[in-house]
């Protein structure tokens, strides 16, 4: 299978998985009365799942480079707390479809000025007019579907 092909197949899972994330996560919250608790437990087997993936790929070797790296590269924990936390909150009281097509939405236009700026390191893809359009299309979808 070409690199292309296994790369976008395992982003499309993992795009699968971020509105069952949030079905399932916001549904521990409710039962138990705390996104809070419900976020903690999901980060808890979380890192027990990426601690097995270090162990049986790289081991640990890696982690005693994290001192010298920027301090502003952690900041994605708090990201990825916020949008747990928020997701796990607002999917009850919004639904899950709504959540979910906000999210999407902010994705796109922060994946655009990433892209268009070459933001953090990423490489530099200039939006071009077929670019906009096809950004402009996407959009104009999700707010399709959360429409009909």
């Amino acid at each position: 299978m070409p690199d292309a092909l296994r790369y976008a197949a395992i982003m499309l899972a993992a795009g699968i998985g971020i509105p069952v994330l949030a079905a399932l996560n916001a549904q521990l919250g409710a039962r138990i009365a705390s996104p809070a608790v419900a976020a903690v437990v999901l980060f808890c087997v979380a890192l027990s799942g990426a601690v097995i993936v270090m162990l049986f790929t790289v081991g640990p070797a890696p982690l005693a480079r994290l001192p010298g790296q920027p301090w502003y590269l952690f900041l994605a924990g708090l990201l990825v707390a916020f949008y747990v936390i928020s997701i796990t909150f607002i999917a009850p009281k919004f639904g899950v479809g709504n959540a979910v097509f906000f999210v999407l939405l902010g994705q796109m236009i922060a994946a655009a000025a990433i892209d268009q700026f070459g933001l953090f390191g990423a490489l530099v893809r200039p939006i071009t007019l077929m670019r906009g359009a096809g950004i402009g299309f996407m959009c104009l979808g999700l707010f399709l579907i959360q429409k009909a």
